[in-house]
């Protein structure tokens, strides 16, 4: 027993003062942290998520996105078809079919005055815009469709065109075409070319080869973005707004833009060949209302915020693992250096302190941005952590290098953060300047002792 008792307290000694033992704690401590920070990035999931539904929420009140769709000519024409009667016999039947042919030029031309609507700590970006359509029809190729010009019931044709929130519709639009003034009715048949929207009817009786032309203004509102549908043979659409920091999305991007602090213009010229839609076609309703191709076809405006807090935290919060490393790293080097231990009680609270700090990011840039939100929660964690260890070690120089240290890590953050398509690289090089210092103080490091 008298030999067993200096055998344990050798044993204990040992492993209050290896530092292979302190870092494989470290390591662990390290790792548990990562329990928090996941449920932190639940959270600013959560807060992104209610946003998107306050944005939702306000869309439904003032109106939706909206996509401008049309306008496409209907033009019904008689067709015999055979079918087998009661009796088995061969008989044939007229029926009443539809031809639908698409613009041979369309022009497109929207101007959009924005404002900022607020939800609580939430904004929405909103517009009310003056969208005017025009262009023209040429003759159908009846022949490629194995159509006569007799089959066509020309004074039944049809002209329907379509906006996706119709409750942002704020007059009743008026249609020129082929010298006739038309309004236009609502379509309630989802099994309709665009599955709902605007239609009227024309006469195109007195039409040269059912040749024409078109106008009509769409005034409405709508919210976060104004999209376009390519129908044209040509399709030529011309944007203006005082959103100053919109982006350009779909399909197509603008052959021409400019953005400065009063707003935006843009311009788009496509031409029918990576169109996904024939230029005409017979007995197919849904052709249009195809999701895939639409969305080859859809490009347009988003009114994005200038600034995505939500967005910006979160990437920020993918670093926690590699902050509260470095910290703990620099706190044992610090520690060894100066061979003064340090419990590993007070490694858990400052790991608890670089967690927390990501909760007073996301709560102080959901009120004053995602900048100043990143100066207050740093500043106040560095000057938290800089005391703590200052009362630990007894030595505000030793307090004030780490703050230091701290800063630099907060800075390389944001720096990162900030950077998009250089991030990969400025991250991978100030990691491997991290990793030769980390060799550097670690060389003469007694990891028995």
């Amino acid at each position: 027993m008298i030999q067993e008792e200096p055998q344990k307290r050798g044993l204990m000694d040992w492993l209050k003062e290896s530092v292979t033992i302190k870092l494989i704690f470290i390591g662990i401590l390290t790792l548990v942290l990562l329990i928090p920070s996941s449920l932190v990035n639940n959270l600013i999931t959560e807060r992104s998520n209610r946003q998107d539904e306050m944005m939702d929420d306000v869309s439904d009140k003032w109106s939706g996105s909206q996509v401008i769709k049309g306008p496409v000519l209907i033009i019904p024409y008689k067709n015999q078809v055979k079918f087998i009667d009661a009796t088995q016999k061969e008989s044939t039947k007229e029926v009443i079919e539809n031809l639908y042919v698409l613009p041979d030029n369309l022009h497109i031309k929207a101007g959009l005055t924005t404002q900022t609507l607020h939800r609580g700590i939430f904004d929405v970006a909103v517009y009310n815009s003056s969208v005017k359509v025009s262009g023209n029809f040429s003759k159908a190729d009846l022949n490629s469709l194995s159509l006569t010009p007799d089959q066509l019931l020309l004074n039944k044709a049809r002209l329907t065109f379509s906006i996706s929130d119709l409750k942002g519709l704020k007059n009743n639009p008026v249609i020129k075409a082929a010298g006739q003034t038309l309004s236009a009715e609502p379509v309630f048949d989802n099994n309709s070319v665009f599955g709902g929207g605007l239609q009227t009817n024309i006469d195109l009786s007195d039409t040269q080869n059912n040749e024409f032309t078109f106008e009509y203004n769409l005034d409405l509102k709508g919210s976060q973005g104004l999209s376009f549908l390519h129908l044209g043979k040509t399709t030529q659409v011309e944007a203006t707004g005082t959103w100053n920091s919109p982006s350009f999305d779909g399909r197509y991007l603008p052959d021409e833009r400019k953005m400065d602090s009063n707003g935006f213009t843009a311009s788009w010229h496509m031409l029918y060949y990576n169109r996904p839609f024939p230029q005409q076609w017979i007995n197919n309703d849904t052709l249009l209302s195809n999701d895939k191709k639409l969305g080859d076809a859809v490009f347009g405006i988003k009114l994005r915020l200038p600034v995505d807090q939500y967005q910006k935290t979160m990437r920020t919060s993918k670093y926690a693992l590699l902050i509260i490393m470095l910290t703990f790293i620099s706190l044992f080097l610090t520690e060894v250096i100066r061979k003064q231990r340090i419990h590993i009680f007070n490694y858990v609270l400052v790991g608890v302190a670089m967690i927390i700090y990501y909760s007073l990011l996301l709560s102080f840039s959901e009120q004053m941005g995602y900048n100043w939100a990143y100066l207050i929660a740093s500043v106040s964690t560095i000057a938290l952590v800089s005391v703590f260890i200052a009362s630990l070690l007894k030595n505000k120089m030793a307090a004030l290098l780490f703050a230091f240290i701290l800063a630099v890590f907060y800075v390389f953050i944001f720096v990162i953060i900030q950077l998009e398509d250089l991030a990969l690289m400025i991250g991978s090089i100030a990691l491997f300047i991290i990793v030769g210092i980390l060799m550097y103080f670690s060389r003469k490091i007694n990891w028995d002792k």
